[in-house]
């Protein structure tokens, strides 16, 4: 599943592509996604123009002016872009990678500048709602969210007092997007390592100086993350096709039996799982 900086770098591409376009056509073949698409999704967005594109957490957020569309794009979803070529416009190859298949191509939203947003989702997970600007605080989906990582009051307080008492292990608090959202598996495995923290440690019983170093590591892994184009494990690609490129700067994640990289380090990296989710870390310095 695309995490936070895979979905900021498509809102990205989406800001310098079709911010301010108006659209101008729909195609739907498919209806059926995670929830299925109303018979007037079409006629309440052609002839919008696009306001603004924001990203909270995993979700992409694209204003109109008086419309909200939220998009998920689940576990395989891809947004991506083409250019209008007269009657070919919903047939012409337009991919980088051959392994994605225009079968699989849901939605086509044509833009008035000459760009086409394509909707391509294998298994059909993600989903596209309609909204009301009024409703922005009332999407169910979005006021149930924790902080943003960047968020300057992510900070030292913000985590004492939401571990206040908490059992859980440390793993399963950053994968809790009531505390701080957008954050997957890969990253939180990344972070924890690079904090020399076990995945499974209680986190009440963290310290102050693990605590603000997990924190700095968080945000300094995401960066790096956004820097590299995301993470390419099975099927993320940006708005233009092309993958990323993080995998390659991996420490933990995928590394089962591999050595640790820190050269200080004679540890092995051990695969367990944690609430259903691989969790990837050094048998010697995370602890």
């Amino acid at each position: 599943m695309p995490e936070l900086p895979e979905i900021e770098i498509v809102k990205r591409s989406l800001i310098k592509m079709i911010n301010k376009a108006k659209i101008i056509d729909i195609k739907i073949n498919n209806r059926n996604l995670r929830y299925k698409l109303p018979h007037s999704f079409s006629k309440q967005l052609i002839g919008e123009k696009i306001d603004k594109i924001y990203r909270r957490s995993k979700y992409l957020i694209i204003y109109f002016k008086t419309k909200i569309l939220l998009i998920h794009l689940g576990m395989s979803g891809k947004l991506l872009l083409k250019k209008n070529f007269s009657d070919s416009i919903y047939k012409t190859s337009f991919y980088y990678d051959t392994n994605i298949l225009e079968k699989h191509n849901h939605i086509y939203f044509k833009m008035n500048n000459g760009l086409t947003l394509v909707y391509n989702d294998v298994r059909r997970f993600g989903f596209f709602k309609l909204y009301n600007t009024k409703q922005i605080n009332k999407i169910v989906f979005i006021k149930k969210l924790g902080l943003e990582p960047f968020a300057k009051n992510f900070n030292k307080k913000y985590f004492f007092n939401f571990i206040k008492k908490k059992k859980k292990n440390v793993k399963n608090l950053l994968m809790d997007q009531t505390f701080v959202s957008g954050l997957g598996n890969i990253y939180v495995n990344e972070a924890l390592y690079m904090s020399k923290i076990n995945p499974l440690r209680v986190c009440k019983n963290l310290n102050d100086k693990e605590i603000k170093n997990l924190i700095k590591n968080i945000k300094k892994v995401l960066k790096f993350s956004i820097l590299k184009g995301g993470s390419s494990i099975k099927n993320f690609h940006n708005t233009f096709g092309k993958t990323g490129g993080f995998q390659e700067f991996f420490y933990v994640y995928g590394k089962e039996n591999k050595k640790c990289s820190r050269i200080s380090c004679n540890g092995k990296i051990k695969k367990i799982v944690i609430s259903n989710r691989s969790s990837f870390y050094c048998n010697k310095c995370q602890n």
